[in-house]
């Protein structure tokens, strides 16, 4: 008997019923009526194998009480109760085996609970995501319409910008062309403006030497009108009256040009080749390089200035001979009337010649970058003091110099990185001024020790002094065949 109470009290029936209603009516309005169903069956089944443990305790109790213990409690209360609603279920099974079925079933119960509860957590979650991921399709959808709309903006406007380049275009294209004729247009008449800037020079020219011709007819007429005492005593033809050798303007102004010219010259060495030198060594690292180039522009510029005042000189020669018959020669006229009009002389065209000149000459070279018409304000002082000192009586020239020369100290003058005990000429730096063959103003020449003579050299009749007048018109020769 007690045994039996015992199990009963270890197995916790009670308190899984207590658990199984309390649970059944927590999930009672969630539950589908067959759940419901399910549950109040299993709470009867489990409800009937508790009464039965309680009916075998109870049968138990009545025999160790003896034959007629507890008679009166049975009538009172037992019959009662089983003539209204009893009925075992327990019959014909064991009662251990009922009761693992009940907590298996419990067990399964719980289990089925708690994946019913996984099971309705992650369906929520999954609803959240889903929920989050339609907003966020929503999202995109409208950044999508919203993109498509800025494009078909953008499309427009595209189109707009378009249209309104390429009327740009046409328009830019029609002023280029407009441009390119009016271009066309100013370079002609440039072209033309250059032919009537050479016409009018020409009329220049020809006027001036008119009026030379104008003012010698007039003292001819003056002559022809004066009284001759000889014609009054005599008609006989009487000789020409001899032509009086005064001195003409360029012989009465000669020395005073002379002196300004050398000074002039001088001028140039010490201002104009110094600004020319620090022009260049912005460019040039190499002093000798410059130096060669200052020097070769002066030699060049001579060369040029000369050649310009023979073709001048020619002009004026051929207009005046035509009708000239002045007291004076003819060469003096010339020469009267160029030292006159020396503002004539085309300086610029002198200047381009030794431009070009210097481009091919073989000794220098610049950076690609330098162009030789950055020295051409010292090119055209030059050109300018060489054609003047043409008109002089006699002519200043400067003197003839090649590279490995013996140094001459009359003709000289040592540069300040020179070896002073170097016989030779390494290069020039400025070329010394002559007059018949006599240094009036010395050069200046870098020598040094170990520089080459040129590899072809006339001999010089003369070895020592200055150059003789062949060594100058071999010089002058070698010029004409550039």
């Amino acid at each position: 008997m007690a045994d039996s109470l015992r199990r009963l009290i270890n197995n916790e029936s009670c308190r899984i019923l207590q658990e199984k209603l309390e649970s059944w009516y927590k999930d009672y309005h969630i539950n589908s009526c067959d759940q419901n169903l399910n549950r109040c069956c299993e709470i009867i089944e489990m409800n009937s194998m508790i009464q039965g443990q309680l009916f075998t305790i109870l049968n138990q109790t009545a025999r160790e009480g003896g034959h007629y213990a507890g008679v009166e409690t049975i009538k009172s209360r037992l019959l009662p109760w089983l003539g209204t609603c009893f009925s075992s279920t327990t019959s014909g099974r064991p009662f251990e085996t009922s009761l693992s079925l009940i907590q298996e079933s419990i067990e399964k119960e719980r289990q089925l609970r708690e994946f019913a509860s996984t099971r309705n957590h992650e369906l929520q979650q999954l609803e959240k995501e889903l929920n989050s991921t339609r907003l966020q399709l929503t999202l995109v959808q409208q950044d999508l319409a919203e993109a498509q709309m800025a494009l078909e903006d953008t499309k427009t406007k595209s189109a707009t910008t378009l249209l309104a380049a390429e009327d740009e275009i046409v328009h830019l294209k029609a002023a280029l062309k407009a441009s390119q004729a009016q271009e066309e247009s100013a370079l002609r008449n440039l072209d033309r403006l250059n032919d009537y800037e050479q016409q009018v020079q020409i009329l220049k020219d020809e006027i001036a030497i008119l009026g030379a011709q104008k003012s010698v007819l007039h003292s001819r007429l003056a002559r022809s009108r004066s009284p001759s005492p000889r014609r009054c005593q005599s008609r006989s033809p009487s000789p020409l009256p001899l032509r009086s050798c005064s001195p003409g303007r360029a012989r009465l102004t000669n020395a005073a040009r002379h002196a300004h010219l050398v000074a002039r010259f001088s001028e140039i060495y010490t201002q104009e080749r110094l600004d020319a030198q620090n022009l260049l060594r912005t460019y040039i690292d190499d002093l000798e390089i410059v130096q060669r180039i200052i020097y070769v522009a002066a030699v060049e510029s001579f060369h040029a200035a000369k050649m310009a005042f023979r073709q001048f000189k020619m002009r004026v020669r051929k207009t005046l001979s035509l009708t000239y018959s002045g007291p004076e020669s003819l060469e003096d006229t010339v020469l009267d009337y160029i030292v006159r009009h020396e503002d004539l002389y085309d300086v610029q065209a002198s200047v381009n010649e030794v431009i070009r000149a210097m481009n091919i000459n073989p000794k220098i070279s610049f950076p690609p970058e330098v162009d030789f018409i950055m020295i051409s304000s010292l090119i055209r002082e030059l050109c300018r003091v060489a054609f003047s000192m043409q008109t002089l009586v006699p002519p200043l020239d400067i003197a003839f110099g090649a590279d490995g020369e013996l140094f001459n100290e009359s003709k000289y003058r040592r540069s300040y990185d020179s070896d002073f005990t170097a016989p030779l000429v390494v290069y020039h730096v400025w070329p010394a001024l002559i007059e018949n063959d006599s240094i009036i103003v010395k050069g200046e020449a870098v020598s040094k020790r170990g520089a080459l003579l040129p590899r072809s050299r006339s001999p010089s009749p003369i070895r020592s002094g200055s150059p003789s007048k062949w060594a100058c018109s071999v010089y002058n020769a070698s010029w004409f065949s550039h």
